[in-house]
């Protein structure tokens, strides 16, 4: 079984820690879309969304990342011998929709500096430009991330876009604080694949230093994100590179990529 996955994704974040929840061996293969290898030829030739993660167990390839969670859910059930009791229940998959009906892509790059936001997206144009030349037969598809990443800084400047974000992620958390003051866990007492789903959510907001904001104003989530962070899944798939000092060495390695790759492109 492959992965292709990156740790900065947050929808590959979900799938790696469903997977290692659930004990499932696999290949990693990074595939970093800040600087534009999602956009290669040999990748955008099985997912032409360019969108991570993309999960393939031979000839079966699954690109939605809800789908990928449920097969991992099957593939374990199967290993395991059990039943259809192991499946997730309908609440568990109901707070899985939930959460990822929140694009966390216009909150996320809104809260990047100008500067450094500008500069990536600049990079990764001018990479979809040059694959659309050395891949004439995908020109077409390269031409419609193209005109996506004019929309996206189109809609960075537009701030209802980023209000109905903001808006949509303060109703989630709301709804997931009065679920946790009932429960341990999102959907019962049980650790389930609706706080795989989660987990990155709430990864993502200490990220992007707004914490404060969005989990310690809300007790309930502020004591599951601790318990959260316990976990060996969390540890091993987001802790890695994302806690403490390691959050700046994974971001300034990936800026100076990006940064160095411009420069040479101006000689």
């Amino acid at each position: 079984m492959q992965l292709y996955h990156h740790p900065y994704s947050l929808d590959s974040q979900k799938v790696r820690l469903a997977l290692e929840e659930k004990g499932i061996d696999y290949t990693s293969n990074h595939v970093n879309p800040i600087t534009g290898r999602n956009m290669d030829a040999s990748f955008f030739r099985i997912n032409q969304s360019a969108r991570l993660p993309v999960f393939q167990n031979g000839s079966h390839i699954i690109f939605n990342t809800i789908e990928i969670i449920q097969y991992i859910e099957r593939i374990a059930v199967v290993s395991l011998g059990g039943d259809d009791t192991f499946f997730s229940s309908r609440e568990v998959v109901e707070w899985m929709h939930k959460i990822q009906a929140w694009n966390p892509k216009y909150f996320t790059l809104s809260h990047v500096p100008e500067k450094y936001r500008i500069s990536v997206s600049k990079f990764n144009r001018q990479v979809i430009i040059a694959r659309m030349s050395e891949s004439p037969e995908l020109a077409s598809a390269y031409h419609c991330k193209l005109k996506d990443a004019y929309e996206t800084e189109d809609k960075l400047k537009n701030p209802p876009v980023l209000k109905r974000s903001k808006e949509h992620l303060v109703r989630l958390l709301d709804e997931v604080e009065t679920k946790l003051k009932e429960t341990a866990f999102l959907a019962g007492d049980e650790f389930s694949m609706a706080d795989v789903m989660l987990i990155p959510v709430l990864s993502r907001l200490v990220l992007l230093n707004v914490e404060e904001e969005y989990i310690s104003s809300r007790p309930n989530i502020a004591e599951y994100w601790v318990l959260m962070q316990q976990r060996p899944s969390y540890k091993k798939v987001i802790g890695k590179y994302f806690n403490g000092w390691r959050r700046y060495k994974t971001l300034v390695k990936t800026w100076c990529f990006v940064r160095f790759r411009n420069l040479l492109r101006r000689y």
